[in-house]
């Protein structure tokens, strides 16, 4: 068979196979919110226990998922310094090149909890999961960051994707400032996690049926920490520590993404 037409089979294939994920997942998903977490409800009295099981449920599911897109070739990952989120209360940054980054984040690292988008605990699909896991509602204003540090001070590992929205395709990443404003007035270390993807795969505007010309590669690495008092000065206001400790987040992700995505 000629190459170009065992590629194109290849692509094909995947898109085919692709729809069966996604559809297995919502499927699954849509048992585990609708079925599963409100019948959890009756026998799990205590509510910290049935959130903590919510969230083991919620991993599990989310490693099944990944684990299908790669047996079955649409996708191949790699987990670097991942050991090093085996601790407890971690604030945990990541950029956000493609759609399922937060699906391997929540899949992967233990004991942790996501700021997510106001919108989804709307959504009748997804609000059940996410109440039932007690994540954390991005609904803007100061309870977000006493939710997120009630959180780290009870060990829980608390996710953020500090551009607010996925990476444009050029790999220039823009931060907020409220992952920053949470490290500084928490004197809270920041844990990078730098993920890349090559090919691109499901970036901001891409369809699910938008697959890449070979299977896409993610690359998942866990940075140094990095220290959040060293940016700020004895006697000055807090907001200046933020501006300085987002202005150097953002130089650390763009560093090790921007000319990644110009290679690729």
């Amino acid at each position: 068979m000629a190459p170009l037409m065992t590629t194109r089979l290849n692509r094909y294939w995947r898109i085919i196979a692709s729809g069966i994920g996604y559809f297995i997942f919502g499927l699954f998903g849509l048992l585990v919110g609708l079925v599963a977490l409100p019948t959890m409800r009756i026998f799990v009295r205590n509510y910290e226990r049935r959130r903590s099981i919510s969230r083991r449920l919620i991993a599990f599911t989310f490693r099944c998922f990944i684990g299908f897109m790669h047996e079955f070739g649409i996708l191949h990952y790699e987990l670097k310094g991942f050991d090093r989120l085996a601790r407890r209360g971690l604030l945990v940054l990541a950029n956000h090149p493609s759609l399922i980054d937060t699906v391997f984040l929540l899949g992967f690292v233990p004991n942790s909890t996501c700021v997510v988008d106001d919108a989804l605990f709307h959504n009748w699909f997804t609000r059940n999961a996410l109440n039932a896991a007690g994540y954390i509602r991005n609904s803007g204003g100061s309870d977000v960051l006493r939710h997120c540090t009630d959180a780290l001070d009870t060990g829980t590992n608390v996710l953020i994707f500090p551009e607010g929205t996925r990476t444009p395709i050029d790999g220039t990443v823009k931060l907020r400032r409220g992952a920053a404003n949470l490290a500084v007035r928490g004197d809270r270390d920041v844990t990078p996690v730098i993920i890349r993807c090559w090919p691109r795969m499901l970036t901001k505007g891409e369809k699910w049926w938008h697959v890449p010309p070979r299977p896409a590669l993610f690359s998942l690495r866990v940075g140094e920490d990095i220290a959040v008092r060293s940016f700020s000065n004895d006697g000055e206001l807090p907001a200046l520590a933020v501006r300085r400790l987002t202005a150097y987040l953002e130089q650390h992700f763009n560093s090790e993404t921007v000319a990644h995505a110009v290679q690729s």
